[in-house]
This record gives C-alpha cells, structure tokens and sequence, in this order.
C-alpha cells in the first residue's frame, strides 16, 4: 500500500471501485448484407452506470444519427446489415470498447478484428483427372483463405461425406487417397452461408486399372510452413503418386513421429494433422515417402504463437501527493509481447515524471491530483493482445484535530553533489508536540510537479534526496508533522546539483545484427573507464520511420530486441550506470530489419485497352508498411476469359505498368498483380478483367468535322448539341467547344468523346455567341464546324413543352450520361526535396468535406521538357493528394490530373508546374585534360567539362593536384576557379616532374565528388626566355642578355604612354597654381578635418575614380617579401579557418563579408606538411567562396586612415589577402579617411584564371619619406557580390594584425623602377615625423605615423589584374631612382597587352582626367 503514514488518513472515504469488463470484443468474420455483433460489457459498483462508447481504427465512432449501426443496452455494438463492396468498406477494421464511469475515469477493452467475407471467388477449380487404383490423387479447388470454412465438396451432385480417405485440405482441395472404383464420379466444390452461395465447374475423375508398370515417386502436394496459435490444430498435406505405392512417415526435427490417439494423426496416405497444439509443437516437419526403387523428402516450417498472458496485473493504489508509485505488470507469450500503459482510455507518454522501469513496469513519480483514475497495461502480440487495470487514488490530508507545527527553520543544503542533496535544519519555533516527523518536498526548479521524501524516524532533522540530475536546479520545502497532522513549510531553498564527472564512460564495440525480420541482436564491451562497477546498462532504440526513442534496461552485455517491424531501420545506442548514475552514450549505431515477402497486393490497378491487341495496366506499390523490403518487381497474372491456364509477365521494382500485348481481339482478360521482394512474392490483387477491342482505330491523324453542330439558345445559357465524324475509323479522344460573343475564341472547354450535347451557362441574355466545335485525339485537334445563336431577351419565357432529347435527331446518336466527369481543380505541386513533389487538388463533384465515398480514383500524370523526349509517367491514386518521387533534382515538372469513375473520365486539368531543389553534384566534372602551355614548360592549363550530373547551378570548381597521387587529400594545393569557367592556368610548376591533377564541382547544396586523377609530366628543360625570367627574379636589376625586339618594342610603348600621362597630369596640376596657398591649406585641413564624409558605409560617399597604379601594367606575380630576409623554407598551409588572421575588424565587423569569407573551409590538420611545400616558397591553399561571379572592373579611391603617434592600425593588405575586396574599412574609433586605392581593371577577366600567389621577395619596403607620403598596396578590389574573399597567410609571412613583433622594422630600399610609382605630389608637409620608438613593420596597408596636426592623404591607384601580390611601393615621385629593372619588365612579355586592350585603357584614362579636373575645380 503507497501511504505517507505520518498523518491520518480515512481509507474508507474514497474506497475503490471494482470496475471491470466482463465480455470484450472478439475477432469476428461478418457476412455481407448480415446482421453482426461485437459483444462488450463491464461491470461496476459506482452509483452511475457505466458508459459504453466505441472506437473504430483508434478513433471514436459517432452513432447518434446512425440507423445501421447501435449500441445494446449491455454495451455491445450491433450491425443491422454489414456493408461492404470493392470501394467502400466502412464496416471492415479494428474495434475496441471505452467504459467510463463520470468523475472517476475510464478503461479500455483489447482490440478485435472485424473481418467481412468476400464474395466466392475460385481461383482455381476441380479438372478432369485420372487416377489408378490405390494410388492418390487430388482435386483442386482454391478459394479466398476466410470462405474455406464455409467450403463443402459433393460428388454426382450428393454430398461427399469425409474420412481418413477423402480429407479436404486447408486450401478447400480434395485429397483422395488409395483410390477404389467407387471413387469415380463428377465431383465440385461450394461455398455456402456467405450471402451467396456459388459452386465450382464439375470435373469427371476417372479410375484406371493399376497395370504394375513403375511409376516414378512425385509429390502431388507439398506440406508449407505455417503459423497457428496455441490450442488450435494444424494439417500439413502431404499426397505422393507413384508405383510401388510408395510408405509416407513424418520426421519432427531429427526424430520419427509416433502417431498419438486424437492428437497427431496420418491422414489421406500422408497428410499429418495434430490437434491441441502446443509450444513443444513448433519446428520443422519432413514428410518422406519411400517404396522399394527410391525416397523422396519434403520440409515445412510450424511456428506456434502463443497469447500474451499476465504473470502479475497491476493493483489500486493509495497515495498522497508528491508520492512515487510504480504498477507492476508482467506478461509472457509467444512472440514476447510488447506493452503499453494506457490512462483513462489515454496512452500514457514515457517522460521525466512516467517512466517504464523493470522492462514492463509504470513508476510515477511526484504525484499530483490530476493523476488520479485507472490505468491499463495492454499486452499485444501476433495472437492477440489483452488487458488488466488498475486504480490511483490521491487521498487528502485529514483535517487537523489541534495545532500543528510551524514552519522548520534554517534549511541548509549542508552536502551538494552531482546526483544528491543533503539538506539539514533546526525544529520548528512552535513543535506543538515533541516526536516530530519531517517531510522534505522538492522539484526541479520550473516545473510545478513535487516528490518528497519523509525522514526515517522521529526527531531526525536531515534527508538527504537521491538520483537528482546533474548541474541542475532543484527547489527544496521541508514540512513537520505532529500527531495532528501536516504543519507549515518552510521557504523555497534553491540548490543547484554539480555537474557529472564520476560517471562512466561510453561502452566500446557496440555492434547490432539482424536476425529475423522482426529482431535485432546487439552486444557490446564494459566502458574503458566505467568509475566503478557498472550496475547497469539502458540501451535506448529509436524507429527511424518514426522518431520517438525508447529504452530498456540490461544487466548484461547482449540482448535481442524482439518485436520490431520488418525492414525498418532502427538506431540503437548504450548507456552504462554505475552508482553515480547513467554515464556517457555510445555513438548511434543503425541497423535495418531483414526484409519479409509484401504482406498486402499493389494498390489501385487499373486497365486500359490500347487498341485490339494491348491492354496498358497500371499500378501503385502496396502500402509502405506492407512492403517489407525492397520491391524488386511485380508479378502479372492473366488468362483468357474463365480459363484455368494463366500467362505471367513481370516487370522491375520501379515500373508501375505493363503494356500487354498479342492478345486477341474482341476478347476479355482477366489480370491479376503482385508485388515481389527478393524474399518471394506477395498476395495479389484481385483479379480484374477488360476486353479486347473489335477492331483499331486509326489515331495517325486528326478526326474529321464533326457530321453536325445544333444551338438551342436560352436566355442565360446555349444547349449545344452534335454527331461525331462520319469517319468512325479515326480515334475520337474528345471534344473542344469554343464561344464568345462575336468571337468563338473566347472560352474553350473539353468534354469526354462519349458525349453528345452540351449546356454553356452564365451567358448574357439577347447577346449573339458565335460556337465552334472541334473533335480531338492525342495528334491534335480536327477541323471545326461553326454555329451562331443569340440568347433569348430576360423576359422570354422559356417552353417547357420542349424536350432536350428532340435536339438529338440523329437516330442513332445515344442518350449522353447526364453528369459529365468534371476535371478536378486546384491543382497544386508543392516540392518537399530535390526528388519529390507533392500533388495536391480538388474535386467540384465531392461534397463540400471532399470525402471520397465511392469508387472513383485519380490519374496524376507529370513529364519535364528536359530532354524534350522525355515520356509521359502516370500514377493512380484514391486520394486527393500524390506524392511523386524519383524525380531528378533541380528540374521543372508539370503534373496535370484527371478523375475516373467507373466507366467515366474527365479531360485533364489545367497544369500545376513544379522545380525540383538543387542537391550537391552527383558526378564529377568530366573530360579533364591537362596541356603545357606553348613556350612555357611551367605553366600548364587544365580544361574539363561540367558534371553530367550538375544537380543544380554550379557555382565553383576546385583544381587539386600533387605530385604524389597517394598522397592525403589535405596535402594536395587546391586552386578555386568561378562556376562559369572551365580553363585554368596554373604557374611556376617544377619541371621534369608528374602531377596529378582532380576537380571537385560545387553549386549552392555543397561539393560534388572529385574526378579520376589525371597526371601529367612537365618538360625536362625551359626556353631561353623562360629561364632569362628566372635569372631576372633571382637577382634584381642585372640586365639579361636574352632582350629581344618584342620587349624593346614593350619598354617604349608603355614608357611612352605613361611619359604621356605624367605630362597631362602636370599640366593640369600648373594651371592650378594660380589658386592661392591659403586653398590649398583649405584642401589639406578638409582632407583630415572632413573625414565624417567617408566614414562608414560606401553609400555616404563614394570617392572619386582618380588615382591609378601602373604597377598593375605588369602581369607577372613578383617575388616580394614583407621581411627584411626573406627564407625559402617548408611553410604548413594553412589547414582550418582559425589559421587564417582576419584582415582587419572591418571585416570581423561585418556579416556579410565574414560569411562570404567562411563559405569554404578546409578541414585539414594543422601539423601535416604540403608536398608541394618547397616550391616557390609556400602556395598557401585560397580560402574562398565559389558562389562568386566573374570579377567587374573597377577603378575607384578609397580612403585609408593615417595614423598617429599614439594609435597603429595594422590593415593587411595583399600579401595576407591577396583576394580581399572589401573598400571600406569600419571600425577602430578614427574618423580619418583611407588614401588607399585598390582598382581592378577590365584585365582581369583576362587573366583571373592564373593562379594567385603569395611568393616572398628579396626587396623589402623603403622607409616613409619626409613627404608624409601614405604607401598604398595592390590590394584587390572588385564587387563584394562577385568577388573571392577571405585570407591566406603561412606562418612565416606574418599576417600584420595588431599582435606583430614590434622589432621588424621597415628598412630603406635602394633602388625602385621609375614606373614602380608615380602620384601627383601632395602638400608639403609643415613638419616632417620623427620616429621615436622601433620604426612599424612594414605592413602593405600601414600608413606612416606622424603628428595628428597634420595628417596628409595621397591617393594612388593602380591598374593590373587579379590575383597580381606584391609589396607596394611608397609614393615618391621626385626621389626614385632610375633602374631599370629588366628583369620584371621580361616578365610583362608574355602577358602583355593586346591593341584593343591598351585602346580601352586610354578611355579609362580620359574618364580619370574627367574626374581630375573635377575634383581640382571643386570649391
């Protein structure tokens, strides 16, 4: 008894009340058109009656306005007459009982089937047979599984009356063993007492005179494996012909059955049968037959299910509130029956507070009032399922006879652990009595649901609280008690638990195996670190299919989970518990159920004759639930008219038709359909019959005209009536009608080829329509014939006399079907994945509830126009909904619909179109090739194709290679190229070396596989020039003596044009002289005073497009490195995104470049070294995005902040970010302008495939000069929606944020190139800086420290192409020297520029002289 005994407590004041059923509902085969009853009726000693209401399929059934069906007065459900017919089974289905007594609760009966017979079918019948005296033989006679009992034989029409001789089998066929003369006669079966009785063909057995010639040993039949419940009895056949007659015996495992009298008996020559059956029973049994030349053996399979039975029911319980209780309930059967616990008619959901312990066993923990009522522990297995209940009540605490105690006083929590709580207090200020008990409440803090604990005897004063949860909070109430009863509480005390740290760890090697198709068995290892002895394991599972996860508790280290559904996957995981509780979880492990033969037929087939020789017929699979595995294809059946002999087809798992052909004309088949694993075949449809048509029709050409067109105008409304072509040998689909005042375009609709007239309504009255109608097939549509009417004015009456059917006056035109199938409208396609849409629509002729009650069904038919020859696919379904898979991913489908009622169809509807989503790649790029590039051994250009199978928009490739094809997909360098190009160079290979070279496509989902690996070797040796480029590289500004006529053509050409420009330039800064020094003092203060104007978002203020660096003319990477002494050495590359430093917090600081800087990452270890890492120094891999487009040109002066003596801004610039394209840099508290410009010309596009690289240099920067000149990189700059971003530094090039050494510091320069720089020259400096501390790193972006009175900004530009890193140079005009460097101007040979391009850079220039002029004259 659950008591909290320190109170009083009246028992008898809430006494329980028996309540129980005491008839429920059994399994029942109904008749149709019969009466039928579910019997149910319970029992109780409350004062009101119990009420009786039923379920059907889980939902309660209505039964007030039912005339057919009622509730007894004792309870039971009765069935005026069953219904049931093909389409409509609303009687079919399983049913259960609900008792409940008002204000107490309510319980549940177990479940019963009703079953209604079908009608007689044979498939197949007795035929003509021979049979020699004493030998055996059988008549066939095969009807649906649920009539055989109601099956009889009779013999020259009398009665056939059965013995050990003659003995019908569980099939309905007839065994007739050691045949006498007497046995000859006409024999047939029947089926009676199902509504309609129907006998089968009659077949003439005729006795032969055994001649003693030897007969070969055959089976006639074969025993099958069976199931059968406990106490049922069983009849494996077993019938053998032969000559010597042959001795049947049965084998039972490995040892001969003995016959026992009335329970296991040989019967008809050989066929076992065995009443009673028992557990011992099952197994396998093998009928042998022998005689004196042979012996013959045959197997079956007896499984015996035995009813789920209670070992303990649940019992009532008492308690309080805050209490824990558990119901006990134990059951046993055969398969192991699986339980639930049902409340008050409710299922109760496992949670925090109802937990099933114990395997079958209901705990509730902290009770509260609405828990009372009855609860059920339903027991269900493949026999049967049954029932126990059992009631809580909540008692209340009795009034109080005197004073109780105040509250208890100082509760502390004096010990707080990771699963337990000691609280500990002092005694109330007034006990009102002196032997005290303590209840101590609690719950986890934000729930209202209270547990308590009592102290263990009286006058203790502390409790501790057991199995809390970990790093959670709990409140805590302690209340006294006296012999008077329950005193006050005491305030709320929270107290958080620790947090777990001494539970186990996850249990290794946990492995799961299905055995059957209903169970899996699982075993795995005891936790490395269990923290102490492991009490126990709880292994949890989930469904897949459906998502709720539930467990069991194990004591040992393997278990077999029964009961589970057939070729369904489950996840299982393992958590072991030692006395501090449930420990670490396995990862998931998943397993698939073996799959079973379907267990239902296909599901809506449907014919369709083509011509006089082909039937089309189509199918949809059997319910997911009942196919058990995987369909590998289906099974036809059918045969001409009533005949026994029947043809097969089959087809693949996919196909839902079959076009059969070679039939005859003019003949009706009958076809049946069945769905196959590849355990066997599964029941089939029922058989479903069509005929042949006469003769063809001709379909290769439109119908004729119509043979004549009638118009009948009423005042809102035209009947239209007509023939169809004179030509019947020209397949008519249907027909188009087509109106419209003065014009018959403007409404059109299609009716069905039956059809004979029909009434356009909602017309305007006295109004001239003029009507055309045309005759279409599936080649289009025929010629028109027209008519005219005007309808009748409002106020004509209209004749009633006139009888629709004059309008038809041809003789022979027929009667039309009055109610036309309409189409169904609404059609909507809502895609759900990449590969399924679903369908969606309405039906006009439905009620308003859209209820299908009769027989119609629905043809969905949907086809994309890529490729343009795609076919036409169909499916059938009784819903107003199809869900159709399989279809390819980012593709557009259009689904139209039509309904089919009996013989009647609609035209299609109207066109719902639908695109598939995208997924990743399912194919690698294709035909990759690699070639050298003419007169560059070093640089090579791989070219592919994109995936067949793109599966969406490709947005991106990755080029990876390596010299080692085994090598870790980490270490290979990848290359990032834009989704629109399908070329790409890549320089500076290492000669007389084999690469291999893969490409990876990728669109918006993610990144496709990568392609086969395809090497390639570079040549032995370089061309002169090449090797000229290195030597030049090598060692600045010693001439080579490879010069040639092209690149002193090159030298003069861009000398020249930009001798031009600095001219021009000059010119226009000597006319402004004039302008007094006061504006140009005027001009200095606006461009660091003035810098609200720029800051912030580009939107503000954009600057002008003025300044230009012509470093970007040459086309060639150059080796620059930001250190003083740059070292080849094996750098890592970088393998994770927190390798890379941010370029600066405005980057950090806005979300939309950052994410565009985290669309791809790479997911390698830090530690591991590049293959490629020696040559050229490091290739860092690119972190970029791939969802760019092609880079814009774009020109544009943007400014940069000048720094301070008391405040450094570290911007990187192109060497740690040679792809950035971010202009306005945010943040870091300045209001002083950028001056850096970072342009991308149109070249770009020209050679943005190049590789991007960041190569060390042997030049280090110069050091700011007395100019105040702010040094500007070639940073890149293109349109942040179409650009790569993010940066790619090695650990030895340092990636100039905040934290660099402060020791690098800048060191002078010796020589520039007279093109290296050139600006106009900016204002002179009042005073110059002097640099007190270790001058700043040389960082691309860092603009020199100086005075903050007079901060200078000169803005530069540059024009070059992607990708082209290089340490810029400091602007100092005046000072350069004048080196040439020969070397890096070779270089600009092999990419220099075309006429064209050189033509639209001079345009650009005159837009920048535009610009010029206006920036100078602005006031």
């Amino acid at each position: 008894m659950w008591l909290n005994t320190s109170g009083p407590v009246n028992l008898y004041s809430s006494p329980f009340i028996p309540f129980w059923f005491t008839v429920e509902p059994q399994d029942t085969l109904a008749i149709r058109g019969n009466a039928a009853v579910l019997n149910c009726s319970a029992h109780s000693d409350a004062a009101t009656p119990a009420r009786i209401e039923w379920k059907k399929d889980g939902t309660f059934m209505s039964l007030v306005s039912d005339e057919r069906r009622h509730i007894l007065p004792d309870g039971s459900l009765f069935f005026t007459h069953v219904v049931h017919s093909k389409h409509n089974k609303p009687d079919e289905g399983t049913y259960q009982c609900v008792a409940t007594i008002d204000n107490l609760g309510s319980i549940s009966s177990r479940t019963a089937r009703l079953s209604v017979a079908g009608m007689p079918r044979f498939a197949s019948q007795p035929a003509p047979a021979t049979v020699r005296l004493g030998d055996s033989q059988v008549m066939a006679c095969e009807v649906n599984s649920d009539l055989v009992p109601f099956t009889r034989w009779e013999k020259d029409r009398q009665p056939l009356e059965l013995s050990t001789r003659l003995v019908q089998l569980p099939s309905g066929a007839l065994v007739i063993s050691n045949a006498t003369e007497s046995d000859a006669g006409l024999y047939r079966c029947l089926v009676e007492n199902v509504g309609s009785s129907k006998s089968s063909d009659e077949a003439q057995l005729q006795i032969l005179p055994e001649t003693g010639e030897e007969r070969k040993l055959e089976f006639l039949l074969q025993p099958v494996s069976v199931t059968k419940v406990v106490g049922a009895s069983v009849l494996l056949p077993c019938v053998v012909t032969g000559y010597p007659a042959p001795h049947v015996r049965w084998m039972f495992g490995d040892k001969l059955l003995q016959e026992s009298e009335g329970r296991v008996e040989v019967l008809g020559g050989g066929s076992l049968q065995i009443f009673n059956l028992t557990e011992e029973d099952a197994g396998v049994y093998t009928c042998m037959a022998d005689n004196s030349n042979a012996t013959i053996e045959a197997q079956a399979q007896l499984t015996v299910q035995v009813y789920p039975q209670f070992v303990k029911r649940p019992a009532n319980i008492y308690a309080h509130e805050s209490m824990d209780i558990v119901f006990e309930c134990e059951v046993s059967g055969s398969p192991a029956p699986t339980v639930k616990w049902v409340k008050n008619g409710d299922a109760v959901i496992p949670s925090d507070y109802f937990k099933i312990i114990k395997e079958h066993n209901l705990q509730v923990l902290g009770l509260v009032k609405s828990d009372e009522g009855f609860y059920q522990c339903l027991a269900e297995n493949d026999a049967g399922n049954i029932q126990s209940s059992a009631q809580l009540i909540i008692l209340d605490h009795a009034s109080p006879a005197g004073p109780t105690p105040s509250a208890p006083r100082d509760v502390v929590a004096s010990l707080v652990s990771t699963r337990f709580i000691k609280l500990t207090w002092r005694p109330p200020a007034e006990p009102h009595g002196d032997e005290l008990t303590y209840s101590v409440f609690y719950s986890q803090d934000g729930t209202s649901r209270e547990r308590v604990v009592n102290t263990s005897r009286p006058g203790e004063m502390q409790v501790t609280i057991q199995n809390l949860m970990p790093d959670t909070k709990y409140r805590f109430r302690v209340v006294a008690h006296n012999s008077n009863g329950q005193g006050e509480s005491s305030a709320a005390l929270k107290v958080a638990t620790q947090a777990e740290v001494q539970v186990p760890g996850p249990a290794p090697n946990l492995q799961a195996v299905s055995n059957t198709p209903t169970s899996v068995s699982l075993s795995w290892d005891k936790p490395l670190t269990g923290n102490g002895e492991i009490v126990t394991y709880k292994l949890y599972y989930t469904d897949k299919s459906v998502g709720n996860e539930q467990d069991v508790d194990i004591d040992g280290q393997s278990y077999t989970m029964t009961g589970l559904k057939k070729n369904t996957e489950y996840s299982f995981r393992v958590v072991a518990n030692n006395k501090h509780g449930p420990g670490v979880s396995t990862e998931d492990v998943v397993v698939r159920t073996l799959s079973d033969v379907p267990s239902a037929p296909p599901q809506n087939l449907t014919l369709e004759v083509q011509n006089s020789k082909s039937i089309m017929l189509r199918w949809q699979p059997p319910p997911l639930n009942a196919q058990n595995g995987e369909i590998t294809g289906y099974k036809i059946r059918y045969r001409k008219g009533s005949r026994r002999s029947e043809a097969a087809e089959t087809t693949g798992g996919t196909q839902l038709n079959k076009l059969i052909d070679g039939l005859e004309r003019g003949t009706e088949y009958s076809f049946r359909v069945s769905a196959m694993t590849v355990n066997g075949t599964g029941p089939a449809t029922e058989w479903t019959t069509a005929e042949t048509f006469e003769s063809d029709l001709d379909e290769s050409r439109v119908p004729d005209q119509p043979s004549s067109l009638h118009v009948r105008p009423l005042i809102n409304s035209i009947v239209v009536s007509w023939t169809p072509p004179e030509n019947q040998d020209i397949v008519v689909r249907g027909y188009t009608i087509g109106y419209g005042i003065g014009s018959p375009h403007a409404q059109t609709i299609k009716v069905d080829y039956k059809q004979r007239y029909y009434t356009i309504e909602s017309l305007d009255p006295s109004s001239h329509y003029v009507i055309t109608l045309k005759a279409f097939n599936n080649v289009g549509e025929g010629i028109p014939v027209y008519e005219s009417a005007i309808t009748r004015p409002q106020s004509d009456p209209i004749d009633p006399d006139v009888d629709l059917y004059e309008l038809f006056h041809a003789p022979y035109t027929p009667v039309p079907d009055p109610t036309p199938m309409m189409p169904p409208v609404g059609v909507q396609a809502s895609v759900l994945s990449h590969d399924t849409i679903k369908v969606t629509w309405a039906d006009n002729s439905l009620p308003k509830n859209q209820k299908i009650t009769d027989n119609r069904y629905y043809t969905v038919r949907w086809k994309t126009n890529i490729p343009a020859n795609t076919k036409v696919k169909m499916a059938n379904t009784t819903s107003l909904n199809h869900m159709v898979t399989g279809l390819k991913p980012n593709t557009l489908y259009e689904f139209s619909v039509m309904v089919t009622k009996g013989r009647r169809t609609s035209t299609w509807s109207m066109t719902a179109q639908g695109t598939t989503f995208e997924t990743i790649p399912s194919s690698s790029p294709k035909d990759v090739t690699v070639v050298s590039k003419e007169n560059k051994p070093r640089t090579i250009i791989v070219n592919w194709q994109p995936p067949s199978e793109a599966n969406g928009k490709i947005t991106g490739y990755i080029i990876y290679y390596s010299t080692d094809v085994n090598a870790e997909v980490h270490d290979w360098v990848i290359e990032p190229v834009v989704g629109n190009r399908l070329t790409h160079q890549i320089q500076e290979l290492t000669l007389d070396t084999t690469y291999y070279f893969k490409i990876q496509a990728r669109n918006s989902k993610g990144m496709g596989p990568m392609s086969e690996a395809v090497n390639f070797r570079t040549p032995k040796t370089e061309s002169s020039d090449k090797m000229a480029n290195d030597q030049g590289k090598r060692k600045s500004g010693v001439g080579s003596n490879s010069e040639n006529h092209i690149l002193v053509i090159v030298i003069i050409i861009s000398v020249g044009a930009f001798t031009i420009i600095v001219v021009v330039v000059g010119a226009f800064l000597c006319t402004r002289r004039t302008t007094s020094h006061q504006k140009k003092k005027r001009a200095a203060s606006k461009s660091s005073n003035g810098s609200h104007k720029y800051k912030g978002n580009s939107k503000d203020l954009k600057p002008p497009d003025l300044w230009i660096h012509h470093e970007r003319l040459e086309l060639k990477p150059m080796d620059k490195s930001p250190e003083p002494n740059p070292v080849m050495t094996e750098t890592p590359i970088p393998r994770t995104s927190q390798d890379i430093t941010p370029a600066d917090s405005g980057l950090e600081s806005n979300p939309h470049l950052q994410q565009r800087r985290n669309s791809y990452r790479g997911h390698e270890s830090e530690d591991s070294m590049s293959t490629l890492a020696g040559r050229r120094g490091m290739r860092p891999k690119m972190m970029m995005p791939f969802d760019a487009q092609p880079p814009q040109p774009v020109i544009s002066a943007h400014p940069i902040h000048s720094l301070d003596n008391h405040h450094h801004h570290y911007h990187m610039g192109s060497l740690a970010s040679p792809t950035r394209s971010y202009l306005y840099h945010q943040g870091s508290g300045h209001s002083r302008p950028h001056a850096c410009t970072t342009p991308i010309s149109h070249l770009d596009r020209v050679d943005s495939t190049e590789s991007v690289r960041n190569t060390p240099s042997s030049e280090p920067l110069p050091p700011a000069t007395a100019s105040s000149q702010a040094s500007c990189p070639s940073e890149i700059l293109a349109d942040p929606e179409g650009s790569y971003h993010g940066s790619t530094t090695t650990e030895e090039e340092p990636s100039y944020s905040s934290n660099l050494p402060p020791h690098r510091s800048a060191h002078p320069h010796a020589h520039a190139h007279p093109l290296k720089s050139f600006a106009v020259p900016a204002i002179p400096a009042t005073s110059h800086p002097s640099y007190e501390s270790p001058a700043l790193p040389s960082t691309p972006l860092l603009a020199q420290t100086g005075p903050p009175t007079h901060p200078h900004v000169v803005k530069t530009a540059s024009i070059g192409t992607l990708g082209r890193t290089r340490t810029p140079m400091i602007v100092n005009v005046p000072n350069a020297p004048d080196v040439p460097e020969t070397s890096k101007m070779l270089e600009d040979v092999d990419s220099s520029y075309e006429p064209d391009e050189l033509t639209e850079e001079m345009a650009h220039l005159e837009g920048l002289m535009k610009d010029l002029n206006a920036i100078t004259t602005a006031p």
